[in-house]
């Protein structure tokens, strides 16, 4: 369990050290044009993890209404065994019968 635990703090690091590059790399300034002659001036590091991060956020949002709906459905369905559990009568015991030995 220590390797596993000491190979995913190895592959954490890599992942921290290659985007701290990665921003080191993109720091210059780039310009975001909107609508209506808006312009925001920004680095090229922040403007690529503020689009990663919209798109987690939205693809999380995406993943909710389903997640829900199993939810209930799991819900219901434990609901309904617990009341045929309830209502089916217990099974008949049969008596020992006499051995022939």
């Amino acid at each position: 369990m220590a390797v596993v635990r000491f190979l995913l703090y190895l592959f954490w690091t890599a992942v921290f050290v290659v985007l701290l590059l990665f921003a080191i790399r993109n720091a210059e300034p780039v310009t975001l044009h909107f609508y209506f002659d808006r312009s925001w001036d920004a680095p090229l590091v922040f403007v690529v993890l503020a689009a990663f991060a919209a798109g987690a956020v939205f693809g999380v949002m995406a993943c909710i209404a389903p997640l829900l709906r199993q939810r209930r459905e799991i819900l219901a369905a434990r609901r309904e065994l617990r009341q045929r559990a309830a209502q089916t009568p217990p099974a008949p015991t049969v008596p020992d019968l006499p051995s022939f030995q």
